[in-house]
Order: structure tokens, then C-alpha cells, then sequence
């Protein structure tokens, strides 16, 4: 009776006895999982002496010897420990069947057998379960092996037993089963290796994702299947589904869904609703489920008599029966119901009462299908807070916690100030979202103990970003921050940027409790290099202009009321603005004809001394991903505390968040500024405000638009060579023509968002997409004085003419590279009848004609889709967006995209 299988050998004690008495040797084998240790060794030896026997076969008698043969790993003592036959003592066929079956149970032996019976000279025959060398998989690829081995019991060095394969068989089954891929079969191998050692080969065959292909409702008159549909969280699978994880089949999920349609069916009035029976069908291939729910309606109730009664003296019923959402004969709604009762216990917690117990009585009558509501407040005693316990924050410091809370150990319970103490710290970014305080019994009926369970999260953020550009040759940037330096809550930040014609550079630090008082300081300090450059003859690129800034700047806040806080700000910067050998003359100065007469104006060296100051009013539940809340900020800074430049600028920004439930997330967010300046004009034409202090629009606040892409600009076009008719030629994205942002005086920006969720493996993946419009300007600067190097008319066609001898800017020759002449064989005239000054060789300046565009208030408007995502790189956010409205002179842009990482 030997099976060396995976199938388990049966031994049956009639038929073994049978053989015994016939005087043949009975065998019998066995599978079942090995224990890792031995029991205790045997009392007699593993071989004795006795009385001989008679030598004919018996059926009964006294083991004269006992002995084991074919054991390897384990003594023999061991083996016989395992049965109760001992030299000396009586057998029987029952007592040698018994032997059998204990053998069998310790899972240790392969294949066993008993001979010697006719002689009382018993001899265990075993073969020990061979020892694992390997577990192999083969064939997974949605699950992973790692994850597959923490969920099996089979491992090296371990004995094998097919008890142990076929539970392990089990468990990688329902490891595919909760992925919903139910026809995945598990065929075990055994690899028989020397030594008696096997290797256990798992071959998966993983069969496709069982979806779920239909949904059938039965039962259902007052809402259609469809409407239905939409409210459970498993969909049938469909093409448009394809990225979808909820067409899969789940059994937790299909439970849920039964909760989702009572739910749904609750708030529509029908209390008596209810699901009969839910059943989820395999299909014949194993491939998809159909799901069947019986459902009955009943009938649809309105709202009766809504009423409170509360044992809380502090309360009034009326006025509380009054204040909740529900009224007699509305229709009832189950959701109505929950929200009462939490805004009850709320209304408790704000007079101090943080252990309340409301329920609601309910009242059918369904001969008139209304629900009459008692909502009962139970006694409760005032609360105090005995003790806050903080945990799970291994580097953040307490104090940075305790500071947040707006409760101290002592203070009277209050149910706004713990929500204010939760939105405060989960503002702080540096623990996971959405953690909440927890509440539990103190030592005393009015104690109460509140415990805020935290889990840290990386507080560092490094965007790190190189590439080659066309304009700009080799490109680093690199930022870094470190919002919880030294678990103090200090911020600290560096920025490099670095590129053939940019470098700039800056470091900032921020302490927000100053001694631990609750005011913040901070400081900044920068140098920022900036060259501007234009393309030349051949198409050679050459410097234009050159803005170098350095400085720094001091803050410090502090609040004034919860809502409300106060900031002020001083700031000393060095600007030099110079123009490049493209834009100046023989002369060696700023060429107006060259480099523009706005950008001429611009030129010098000057200190900027501003003093400022923020007034911020912020009620956000999050600084970091707000639902709910709002936040508004007036700012003013003032130039001429010393210095050289003199100004007033004004800003204001605001935002407002609504949660819309479901998850959807409205905003809506507006900005504005504007800057004047008292200083003395240069000149007629010249702005006041400089265009180093001016405001910029576009990319990225203003989605749809280019860096700068808003409003006033000069745009220069140029001409092919000197002929005497000729079209203009249109700015290109190869900057052969230039198109130099002014900035302007005033501006506005707004925008209205809409954040979508997604389900939830969306979700798991950091998914957040998004649609918005945005309207905005940038406005209100001088008009410049624009050069025109030529007389232009037009003919009788309306063709544009130019007449270079009737212009006398034509009469001025300028430096170029090429080595030709003009009408100076050297140097230039400075005025049209003078003669030629100088001694470089010339050329005359290719035609063109300056405009200026962009410099109006009118909206620019533009929609677009955007994405958050959390990716293993970092937060990523990118934006499709488009401009409906702009005005001439604008740059749009359709795709933009940010990416860094935290550490």
C-alpha cells in the first residue's frame, strides 16, 4: 500500500488488520505537513531481547524485538517515540494498526511499514520526507514573487510534506482570486534531487482578470437600472472602463454595494427598502461574473413630527429642533439623519460636552407613509482635557505639535478648537494628511484624554531639472527645501540656476517661533544674472542686455487674532542694467535705434530700499490641500526708505475653496496689483516705473500663456535688405525678429477651478485632475517712443513704400559684423548733412519697425485641464490649457509641466 504522489495513500485499519492476520507485512504512506522538531526519544532501546516466539504466524503475541530501519535525520528512539510499542509489552493486530496511524500523524515519513509480526521481532520500516532545497515560481507576472513568498509556508531547508504543498496551492489561489482572477490554476511539481532532497516547482497559470460583464437588478420601478448602476462601486466592464480597477470582481466590494443602494435608496424616502438576495454567477470560461440583485422598494415616506429632547439643561429643544435641516413633510432622507445627529454632538462639544450620546427614535406610521424623528441627547457632563498624548513623531519635536493645538491640559473641551487643533497641524505638512485627533475617557467621568496619532512623511523637497536649449545652450536648475529642519519647523532653501545666459542664486531660512514666542522671522538673500541676447549677422546670437540684482530681505510676522495675522518685510537690492555691444553705437552708449529707446531709459545702476506689509486672513482646513476655507492677503511695499527708486505697490489676492461632496473640489481664486512711482521721468515717453519693479503676467499663474506672454511689448520687425517696396515680415519663433515683454503698472488675474476625483486606484497612483478658466491683464504703462528707420507711405495700391534718402535716421550708418560699406567708407554721420565720424567699417542697420502692443486692460481668457500627480519622481503637475481671448501681441502656450521629489 505505497503511493509516492501528491495523493494521499487512506489506510484502513479492516484492511490492515486483515493482512496482519494473513502474516503479510502491512505498509501504508502518508502526506501531511513536517514539524520542524522531534519528540522526546523512547524510553526502551530501539532493539531488546525477549522470549523467542513460536515461528508460525500469530495474530497476537509479546514484541520480544523492536527495532527501526531507514532512518537518516532522525534517531530512532525518535521514531518509536511516535507509537506506543514497547519490548515486552502484548501487540495486536489493533495495536500495530494504531502504530500505523500515529507514524501517519507526525507528518515525518514518506512511506512506513511493520514487519516481524509472526515472530514478535517487529521492525518499523521508514522513508523519511525529503528535506527543500528550493520554491520555485513560474509563471506569475501580476503578482510578484516576493509577494507570493511572505504568503506561503514552504521554504528551504524545511521538511516537504503534501499537506504543506496543497495548503500552499490554496493560498496562492486566493491571492489571485482577490486580484479577481479566478481562473488562475496552481500545478505543483516535485524535482527530485540526491541526498533526498526535492525542489518544489509552483507552475501558475495566471488566466485573465475576471471582470464583472453585467449587472442585473430585479425589482426596481421607481429608479432605472442605469441610475442604480451609478451608485455602486463596481462597474461593468466596458472599453471606456479600460483603465478602470472597479470592473473586477470583488466579493468585499459587492457587499459594499448593497450598503451604496440602501444608502442611496434612504435618501430618497424609502425606509423600508431593503435586498433580498445578491448573487454573483462564474461564466462557463471562468472569465467574468454576473451579478444579480432582487430588491424591494416599498413605499416612499415623508418626514412627520421632528422633534429634540435633550437632558442637557444648556440646550433649548425648540430652538435646536428648529435649527436642523429636515422639516415636517419633506420627504425623508436618511442622510438628513446622520448629519442632525453630528451637528448635535458638535453643538455639545462647543459648550464643552465631549462625550454626548444622540440618537434618533423613529416613529413610522405607514398607514400616512410619514417618519416622525425624536432625536435624544442623552445627560453628559462637562469635559475637560486631563491630557494630550502625542505619538509616532521620532523627529518632529513636540513643542512644534503642542503649539499647533489650540487646547492646553486643563482648558474646558471644546469641539471647534480640537478641529481647529487638527486643520492647524495638518497644515504644517509634515505628517500624513488627513490625521485626525482621537478622543478616549480620561480618569474621571468629565476627563478626557486627547491623543494625536501621527506618521511622519518626507519633509524635503528637491527639484532637480537640466536639458539643452536652442537659446540658452546647457540648462541646470536645482532647488532644495527642507521645511522641518532639525524637527524645529524651520524652513530652509536653496536655489541655483544656472545657463549660458542665466545664473542666479539664493538662499532663504525661516524660523516661525522666535523663542518660542509665537512670532516669525525670516531671511533671504540673492544674486540673480540675467542676460537678454538677439541674433546677429549669420544668425550668430550676441548679449542684448545685462541685469544683475543683488540683496536681501527680512521678514517677520506675527498673529493677531486666530483668522487674522500681521507681516512686515525690509528689503535692500543693487540693480545694473546694461546694454550689450548689440545695442550701442560707435560711440560706445545705448543706441536707441539699436537697442530701443525703452530699454535706454531703463539703463544705470540703482539701490532699492522698500519697506512692507501683509495683512492675511486665512481659515483654509489645509495649507496644503485645502477643501474648505478661505484665505486673503493686502500687501503694500514702499521704495524710498534711501535708496533710488521711489514707489507704492499694492497687491491683493484671495481664494475661497467649497467642498461639493463625492470628493469634487470648487475654487475660486482672484489677484490684483498695482505699482505707482513718484520719480522724475528721464524724458517724455519714459515710464515711471522702472522695468525691473514692474508686474509680469503669464506661465505659470496664467495658464495658457508663455512666460511674460501678457501684455505691453515692443515688437521690432525687421526687413530682408534696404529695397524700396517690401511686406513686413512676420515675428517668428526664431527670434529673428524681437519681442520684448515692458511689463505693466496693473494687473488682475482670476480663476475658477473644479478638482474631479477618481476612483480609487486613481487615487492609490496620487491622481488629482482638474478644469479651470482664467481671466486676467496686465496694463497701464507709458506709451515709449518708437524708432522707425525709414519714411514709409503708401502708393496708390495701399503698398507700404520706404524712401531711405527722405529718412534721415537712414543717413546714421551702425556697426555690424560683416565688413561691407556704406555711404561712409568709414564711422558714421551724426546728423544728416554732417560728415562721417569714426573709423569702423559699416554697414546700414536692415530696415524694421517697431510696435507696441499688448497695453490693455481687456480680459484674456483661457480653459484647460490640469493634473496632480504623485509620482515616484516627485509631485507632478501638468496643464492643457488654452487662450480663447487674447490680444494682440500676446504668446500663447498649450502644454506646461513641473516635476521635483521629497526626501
Amino acid at each position: 500500500m505505497k503511493n509516492n504522489g501528491f495523493n494521499v495513500a487512506g489506510i484502513g485499519a479492516t484492511l490492515l488488520a486483515s493482512t496482519m492476520l494473513a502474516g503479510v507485512p502491512a505498509a501504508a504512506q502518508t502526506t501531511a505537513p513536517a514539524p520542524n522538531t522531534a519528540a522526546p526519544a523512547a524510553a526502551a532501546p530501539a532493539e531488546a531481547q525477549a522470549t523467542p516466539a513460536a515461528s508460525a504466524p500469530v495474530s497476537s503475541g509479546i514484541i520480544r524485538t523492536l527495532r527501526v530501519e531507514g532512518s537518516q535525520r532522525i534517531e530512532p528512539e525518535t521514531v518509536l517515540s511516535y507509537t506506543k510499542l514497547r519490548v515486552g509489552i502484548p501487540y495486536t493486530a489493533a495495536t500495530l494498526d494504531q502504530a500505523l496511524v500515529d507514524l501517519q500523524a507526525s507528518e515525518l515519513f514518506a512511506d512506513y511499514s511493520i514487519s516481524g509480526v509472526e515472530s514478535g521481532d517487529i521492525v518499523l520500516r521508514i522513508r523519511e520526507n525529503p528535506i527543500i532545497n528550493r520554491v520555485i515560481l513560474e509563471g506569475n507576472k501580476a503578482i510578484k514573487s516576493d509577494k507570493i513568498q511572505k504568503e506561503i509556508k514552504l521554504a528551504p531547508r524545511q521538511i516537504f510534506t503534501r499537506t504543506a504543498v496543497r495548503a500552499d496551492v490554496a493560498r496562492i489561489i486566493e491571492l489571485y482570486r482577490r486580484q479577481g482572477r479566478f481562473a488562475a490554476v496552481v500545478d505543483p511539481k516535485q524535482v527530485n534531487l540526491d541526498q533526498n532532497r526535492v525542489d518544489v516547482v509552483f507552475e501558475i497559470t495566471e488566466g485573465a482578470k475576471s471582470k464583472v460583464r453585467q449587472i442585473n437588478i430585479i425589482g426596481n420601478e421607481k429608479f432605472s437600472d442605469d441610475q442604480l448602476r451609478g451608485e455602486m462601486a463596481t462597474k461593468q466592464s466596458r472599453w471606456f472602463r479600460l483603465l478602470s480597477s472597479n470592473t473586477s470582481y470583488d466579493q468585499d466590494r459587492l457587499n459594499y454595494d448593497q450598503q451604496k443602494l440602501r444608502q442611496f435608496y434612504l435618501t430618497q424616502g424609502y425606509a423600508d427598502f431593503r435586498v433580498t438576495s445578491a448573487v454573483a454567477e462564474l461564466t462557463p470560461d471562468k472569465r467574468d461574473f454576473i451579478i444579480t440583485y432582487v430588491v424591494e422598494e416599498g413605499q416612499r415616506y415623508k418626514f412627520g413630527d421632528v422633534t429634540v429632547d435633550s437632558e442637557i439643561r444648556d440646550f433649548n429643544n425648540e430652538a435646536l429642533a428648529k435649527s436642523l435641516p429636515m422639516k415636517k413633510g419633506d420627504w425623508y432622507n436618511a442622510k438628513l439623519i446622520e448629519d442632525s445627529i453630528d451637528s448635535l454632538n458638535q453643538a455639545a462639544g462647543l459648550f464643552g460636552y465631549a462625550f454626548t450620546d444622540t440618537n434618533a427614535d423613529f416613529k413610522p406610521d405607514r398607514s400616512n407613509l410619514t417618519m416622525g424623528v425624536e432625536f435624544r441627547i442623552g445627560q453628559a457632563q462637562r469635559t475637560y482635557v486631563e491630557r494630550i498624548d502625542i505619538n509616532g513623531n521620532t523627529q518632529t519635536q513636540d513643542k512644534v505639535i503642542r503649539r499647533e493645538m489650540r487646547l492646553a491640559e486643563g482648558d474646558a473641551f471644546n469641539d471647534f478648537q480640537i478641529k481647529r487643533s487638527q486643520d492647524r497641524i495638518n497644515s504644517l505638512g509634515f505628517f500624513q494628511d488627513k490625521m485626525e485627533l482621537k478622543r478616549t475617557q480620561g480618569s474621571a467621568p468629565d476627563r478626557i484624554i486627547i491623543e494625536a496619532p501621527l506618521e511622519e512623511k518626507s519633509t524635503g523637497q528637491l527639484q532637480l531639472s537640466a536639458g539643452f536649449s536652442s537659446l540658452e545652450r546647457f540648462i541646470i536648475q536645482a532647488n532644495i527645501t527642507q521645511e522641518n529642519f532639525r524637527g524645529k519647523g524651520q524652513t530652509l532653501s536653496a536655489g541655483v540656476n544656472y545657463s549660458s545666459y542665466q545664473k542666479s542664486v539664493q538662499l532663504g531660512f525661516t524660523e516661525p517661533y522666535l523663542f518660542d514666542k509665537n512670532v516669525a522671522v525670516g531671511v533671504d538673500v540673492f544674486r540673480r544674472d540675467l542676460n537678454q541676447f538677439t541674433f546677429g549677422a549669420n544668425n550668430n546670437r550676441e548679449s542684448f542686455y545685462q541685469q544683475i540684482s543683488t540683496g536681501f530681505q527680512a521678514r517677520a510676522g506675527v498673529p493677531l487674532t486666530e483668522y487674522w495675522s500681521l507681516s512686515g518685510r525690509y528689503g535692500l537690492s543693487y540693480d545694473e542694467l546694461t546694454v550689450g555691444a548689440r545695442g550701442r553705437g560707435v560711440t560706445g552708449q545705448c543706441d536707441p535705434l539699436l537697442a530701443g529707446q525703452y530699454l535706454c531709459d531703463q539703463l544705470g545702476n540703482r539701490w532699492t530700499s522698500s519697506i512692507g506689509y501683509s495683512l492675511i486672513y486665512n481659515s483654509l482646513n489645509s495649507g496644503l490641500r485645502p477643501t474648505a476655507g478661505t484665505r486673503f492677503t493686502f500687501s503694500q511695499d514702499f521704495a524710498g526708505l534711501g535708496g533710488d527708486v521711489k514707489y507704492l505697490r499694492t497687491s491683493v489676492n484671495g481664494a475661497k475653496y467649497f467642498g461639493l461632496g463625492k470628493g469634487f473640489i470648487f475654487s475660486v481664486l482672484g489677484e490684483g496689483g498695482y505699482i505707482f512711482s513718484w520719480e522724475d521721468r528721464i524724458r517724455a515717453g519714459a515710464d515711471r516705473v522702472r522695468i525691473t519693479d514692474r508686474f509680469y503676467l503669464g506661465e505659470p499663474n496664467f495658464r495658457g500663456f508663455d512666460i511674460r506672454g501678457v501684455g505691453p511689448r515692443v515688437r521690432r520687425r525687421f526687413y530682408n535688405d534696404s529695397v524700396t517696396q517690401q511686406a513686413l515680415l512676420p515675428v517668428d519663433r526664431n527670434n529673428n525678429n524681437s519681442d520684448d515683454s515692458l511689463g505693466g503698472r496693473a494687473y488682475y488675474l482670476g480663476r475658477a477651478e473644479l478638482e474631479i476625483p477618481l476612483g480609487a486606484g486613481a487615487r492609490e497612483l496620487g491622481l488629482r485632475p482638474s478644469i479651470y478658466a482664467q481671466v486676467g491683464s496686465l496694463f497701464s504703462v507709458t506709451r515709449p517712443l518708437l524708432n522707425q528707420n525709414f519714411a514709409q507711405t503708401r502708393d496708390a495700391n495701399g503698398n507700404l513704400v520706404f524712401n531711405p534718402d527722405g529718412s534721415p535716421n537712414l543717413i546714421r550708418n551702425y556697426t555690424t559684423p560683416t565688413g561691407a560699406t556704406t555711404t561712409c567708407p568709414t564711422g558714421e554721420r551724426l546728423v544728416p548733412t554732417g560728415a562721417c565720424v569714426g573709423n569702423t567699417v559699416n554697414v546700414a542697420q536692415p530696415l524694421f519697425f517697431e510696435e507696441f502692443l499688448g497695453n490693455s486692460p481687456r480680459p484674456r481668457v483661457s480653459v484647460g485641464v490640469g493634473v496632480n500627480w504623485n509620482s515616484p519622481f516627485g509631485p507632478l503637475r501638468i496643464d492643457l490649457a488654452r487662450a480663447l481671448i487674447k490680444q494682440r501681441g500676446d504668446d500663447d502656450k498649450l502644454i506646461t509641466f513641473n516635476v521635483g521629489t521629497q526626501f
